[in-house]
């Protein structure tokens, strides 16, 4: 009997960086490395040892290695300039030149950082050891569950099943997701699956499955036992299907984009970003989102999103749908509860696919930047509509950082099973939890956000849809002017004056032109 794999069958729908306190530090008061990382650390301390970072002037200090941290403190003040999470680090470049060494470390936040160690043995040692700790995989050990932020307590700050809450919310329409049904070569049918998807639909409305797998691809699974809906058995669904790239062509669009940015030349630059496809990656996930938002909001009809296992693209559609037509979802605190029941509680496995980012040399077969495709999406949204929603920018690239390397516990694990088998509810800190502190909140908010109730559909024209610069060229190319810009968009719509919002939202846009301006509704 064919059936669908449990991942789920969603609800209806009405539907500067994140670091930690840096304490001041000294070599003598580093953290000390519990005993399943000492052995791992072959040289702990260095001295003399030059940092490099682009668009930063080059510092010389002590360099410390501890169980989940780089620092390097600077001399002769002692003042601490960085404080690297070891889990950050994606790829480890050495090169030894006579008596000394240097270190290049390919961040997952894409920062790359340059370590001039004197000492061959020294130099080989601190590569080694940090090479090791990044490759740590017991997610007990990762620092999540050794960090212990003041002012915060176990288990604040959870989610409480924002899912079920969803599910009481009562709606016209339904944006569904599930996985493949698993019908196999032989055509398999499962009465129940037929039944459910029956009971949804009222005599004589119909529906549509948003297959997020090209035809052919769909028709292929079922030779490993997956497949798709047959007509004949779900006469009131009609099948569409629009292919969304996934897994390894998607991390392969990722690498190229990164190696593109690096590049100095400007025609050279601008046909390696055409050949990465990742603009093309992203138009392609918001005209699937429009899909069901149109189907839903304009043709009044239910919508099921599937894939394969229904935790990538589908997940992918269904965040998105929603954030086009809910403006719950638009709120700092819907967002929160939107990622928590399309992304966590959903099953999207973050430490499969965030376990490399673009640099690693070791790279295998289950690293997919989907949840980073999301928020590219997000980000054009927010890009096209500047009043419409009440984060801003520095909270995407708060969320891209912490879902490769973290200090909370969030993005742990690859499900809910898992996390529970490792108590990280109960053993780590939550990342909402800092959010939402009073202090560190207001440095997420969108100070030109004005509630909007319409439904924001954006446009997907190849000049609307831009590359975004704050973060893939963000420690390539100084923000300090874009940091001052909003600093003072912030300091003229104190008050909340509508009036001021609207002049400071001209002067944005004669900042970052939007070729699309007045064609869409919803402004």
């Amino acid at each position: 009997m064919a059936s669908r794999s449990p991942s789920a069958l969603g609800g209806p729908l009405l539907a500067p960086r994140l670091s930690p306190a840096v304490p001041t530090w000294h070599p003598a008061r580093a953290e000390a490395a519990p005993m399943e990382f000492s052995e791992l650390i072959k040289t702990a301390t260095v001295e003399n040892v030059l940092l490099s970072r682009p668009g930063l002037p080059a510092v010389r200090g002590t360099l410390c290695i501890t169980s989940h941290h780089l620092l390097l403190s600077s001399s002769p003040r002692g003042d601490l300039e960085l404080w690297l999470l070891i889990r950050n680090v994606d790829a480890v470049e050495k090169r030894v030149s006579g008596s000394s060494g240097t270190i290049t470390l390919r961040c997952k936040d894409l920062k790359v950082l340059q370590l001039e160690i004197p000492g061959m043995e020294e130099c080989l040692n601190i590569a080694s050891s940090i090479e090791a700790l990044s490759s740590v995989d017991s997610v007990m050990m990762m620092y999540p569950f050794f960090y212990r932020p003041p002012g915060l307590r176990l288990q604040q700050g959870w989610h409480q099943s924002p899912l079920e809450r969803y599910f009481q919310q009562v709606a016209s329409q339904a944006l569904l997701r599930s996985s493949q049904p698993l019908t196999g070569p032989n055509r398999r049918r499962c009465r129940e699956d037929e039944k459910l998807l029956g009971t949804i639909l009222d005599e004589g409305e119909r529906g549509f499955i948003i297959d997020t797998r090209s035809a052919q691809a769909a028709k292929q699974a079922r030779m490993s036992g997956g497949g798709t809906e047959p007509k004949s058995s779900y006469p009131q669904w009609r099948r569409l299907h629009r292919a969304l790239d996934r897994g390894r062509p998607l991390q392969e669009s990722f690498i190229r984009l990164v190696e593109a940015c690096a590049e100095q030349g400007m025609d050279r630059w601008l046909g390696r970003l055409e050949s990465s496809r990742w603009l093309s990656h992203v138009k392609a996930a918001l005209s699937t989102a429009c899909l069901a938002a149109q189907c839903l909001d304009r043709e009044g009809c239910k919508v099921l999103v599937h894939g394969a296992e229904g935790t990538d693209a589908t997940l992918l559609v269904t965040a998105l749908a929603q954030l086009i037509l809910d403006p719950s979802c638009r709120s700092l605190e819907g967002f929160q509860g939107l990622l928590e029941r399309e992304w966590i509680q959903a099953g999207h496995p973050f430490q499969l696919r965030c376990a490399r980012s673009a640099s690693s040399h070791g790279r295998g077969k289950q690293e997919a930047p989907i949840f980073l495709l999301f928020l590219d999406c997000v980000w054009q949204l927010s890009r096209q509509f500047p009043f419409s929603l009440e984060f801003g920018e520095q909270l995407l690239l708060t969320l891209f950082d912490n879902a490769y390397a973290s200090s909370y516990g969030t993005f742990l694990c690859n499900n809910e099973k898992e996390r529970s088998l490792c108590k990280v509810k109960e053993s780590t800190h939550s990342l909402w939890a800092w959010l939402n502190q009073p202090e560190e909140r207001q440095k997420y908010l969108n100070p030109l956000y004005s509630h909007n109730p319409l439904v924001i559909w954006p446009s997907v024209e190849p000049q609307s849809i831009q590359l975004w610069q704050g973060l893939f060229l963000r420690w390539i190319r100084p923000s300090q002017h874009l940091d001052e810009a909003w600093a003072e968009i912030r300091r003229l719509v104190e008050g909340n004056n509508s009036s001021t919002k609207e002049s400071a939202g001209k002067r944005l846009s004669l900042t970052f032109p939007d070729p699309t301006a007045g064609t869409r509704n919803g402004r």
